[in-house]
């Protein structure tokens, strides 16, 4: 491809990503079904957003309760649901049926049962409140018009000292900055558990202040 080519397809992509953003502001505006394939794999150049490495870090284990806030095509739904194991559940929640719809039938191709999945938009209390272990909100959080919101319905929706992770990348057209997200964070109720990766490419691990059910003396 000529190189003058390649410049305005680079401008083309800048100038729908800012328009993106811009509008994102007053419309939750997710990654469209027909582009899934910018999403349904992991990122080479950004190892702290790898699936298997959220995975790890949060300390996924048979058993757990996970809710995928976002869950776009099933990126991180399917190793999530592989780490809980059959005795353990994982919720994928997503805006678009159609991205439901991958996930269902990725996981019924994987005998998955312990995926389910939920149609909502995310901070509108519509998620199960006090029941998850682990979150994972992964280059979403900057698609919703009330950041804010989001993160105290995440907040809500897990247990005393349950973990969330969350993902973002820069070259994602609503890409947030980790200042961004910890005060958000910490006006929610969240603490900083732990962070990786850099300014560019990071995964932020926030806690639910409280004593995990797993930890507690009997």
């Amino acid at each position: 491809m000529p190189f003058y080519l390649l410049l305005g397809l680079l401008a083309l992509l800048i100038a729908i990503g800012l328009i993106w953003r811009l509008a994102s502001h007053r419309h939750t505006l997710p990654c469209p079904a027909w582009l899934r394939w910018m999403v349904e794999l992991d990122n080479p150049l950004a190892s702290s957003n790898k699936a298997a490495f959220v995975v790890q870090q949060l300390q996924i284990a048979p058993g757990m309760q996970v809710l995928d806030a976002g869950c776009g095509p099933g990126r991180i739904t399917l190793p999530l649901a592989r780490a809980v194991g059959p005795q353990g559940r994982v919720l994928a929640v997503d805006l678009q049926p159609a991205m439901l719809e991958l996930v269902r039938s990725k996981a019924h191709s994987e005998g998955l049962a312990q995926v389910q999945t939920q149609a909502a938009a995310l901070g509108h209390g519509k998620l199960p409140q006090g029941l998850f272990d682990r979150a994972v909100m992964a280059a979403v959080l900057g698609e919703t018009p009330d950041r804010q919101a989001v993160l105290h319905d995440l907040f809500a929706s897990l247990r005393p000292g349950g973990l969330l992770a969350v993902a973002e990348l820069v070259f994602d057209p609503h890409f947030q900055r980790r200042s961004v997200v910890e005060q958000l964070a910490r006006n929610a109720g969240f603490v900083s558990h732990a962070f990786y990766g850099h300014r560019a490419a990071y995964l932020l691990v926030l806690q639910r202040p409280g004593e995990s059910p797993e930890n507690r003396t009997p």
